[in-house]
């Protein structure tokens, strides 16, 4: 004789709205059920309870998290490192948070409820790896960089508003010459505006300086992480460790999450959206993706324009056919970003 028929135990989806501090979740069922909400701190000890309270609901079909790159990275990887899947949940739309309101709660909800729908399927970066070295250091090297094109044209505009003799000594000089005049300035004491604009041109100099040899660093090292990632990345006509970079961080350390070129491409923003209607075919500009690896697509095109023969037969066929420089470099970028993701495809076995 059979026994009792016991129901299945459902297993559920939990949304995550991240913050500095908190992070709040809602466990929903296959069904669409709410089956509860939490609100834990944005530690550890946090992330454990969260875990805890979820499996005494049932068993986990998948996190969605919201701000995987950001306040919801330290719970991606720590939940994918306990063997639980991760997916990453793009922000509400505004007019959707203008119909529903907004709250933690309810972001969470939006999360888990994106999950059950099958809208999100992308797999966060697990920044474990070469790559994400690479990331922070370039993190470093852009602000280095800011900071020292601040300080060289606050030295040219110094210049250009000093005392007449000091003016026309300086006059005419590049930023590379200024900054080693100025760095061996004297001013001695402060008694008029000539011996301050002095002291300020030093130490702007000095600052220079001193930047510059930081940035030095930061490619030397940059160098020989990007050459250790992807070798053949370097091989690619056009490509050079800043844009290496940029490409790799786009991807992350693990590149298998991305499903293909076309994936990819989406990625770097240079895959074009349909944009048709009626008895018009056409598509247009995709202004999404990462801009970063965006720009970094767009250099390459730009140095093959410059000195490539087969880019510029390229472009004078196109140029015949009617399209604009706009259009054709658009078309060579969504090229470039083929040849890229078939060179990604030997990181960390893609």
């Amino acid at each position: 004789m059979a026994g009792p028929m016991v129901a299945p135990i459902d297993r559920i989806v939990v949304g995550v709205d991240t913050h500095r501090d908190v992070h709040v979740a809602v466990a929903l069922s296959r069904l669409g059920t709410c089956l509860g909400t939490i609100s834990v701190p944005s530690t550890p000890v946090g992330f454990a309870d969260l875990l805890h309270w979820a499996s005494a609901l049932g068993p986990i079909l998948s996190f969605g998290i919201e701000g995987t790159g950001s306040f919801g990275a330290g719970l991606a990887r720590w939940l994918t490192a306990q063997g639980h899947a991760v997916l990453e949940v793009d922000r509400p739309d505004r007019r959707a948070r203008h119909r529903d309101g907004r709250s933690d709660p309810i972001d969470a909800e939006t999360a888990a409820r994106s999950v059950l729908s099958g809208r999100a399927t992308g797999i966060p970066k697990s920044g474990d790896g070469t790559v994400e070295m690479v990331r922070v250091l370039r993190v470093a090297r852009r602000s280095a960089m800011k900071a020292r094109t601040q300080a060289a044209n606050q030295l040219l505009a110094l210049v250009l508003t000093a005392p007449p003799e000091l003016r026309e000594a300086l006059r005419g000089r590049g930023v590379p010459r200024l900054v080693e005049v100025a760095s061996r300035f004297r001013p001695g004491p402060l008694i008029d505006p000539a011996s301050a604009v002095k002291q300020a041109l030093r130490h702007l100099a000095r600052r220079h300086a001193a930047l510059s040899k930081e940035i030095g660093e930061l490619d030397r090292d940059l160098a020989t992480l990007v050459v250790e990632a992807a070798p053949g990345l370097l091989a690619i006509n056009g490509v050079g460790v800043e844009v290496a970079g940029a490409l790799l961080v786009a991807a992350g350390d693990n590149p298998e999450r991305l499903r293909g070129e076309a994936s990819f491409a989406r990625l770097c923003g240079v895959a074009p959206l349909p944009a048709s209607s009626g008895l018009t075919t056409r598509h247009r500009l995709n202004r999404g993706g990462d801009r970063s690896a965006n720009n970094a697509l767009w250099r390459i095109v730009i140095v093959r324009m410059g000195r490539d023969p087969v880019t510029q037969r390229y472009v004078t066929r196109r140029t015949e056919e009617g399209l604009s420089k706009g259009e054709i470099i658009r078309c060579l970028k969504r090229y470039v970003a083929r040849e890229v993701f078939t060179a990604l495809k030997g990181v960390d076995g893609l």
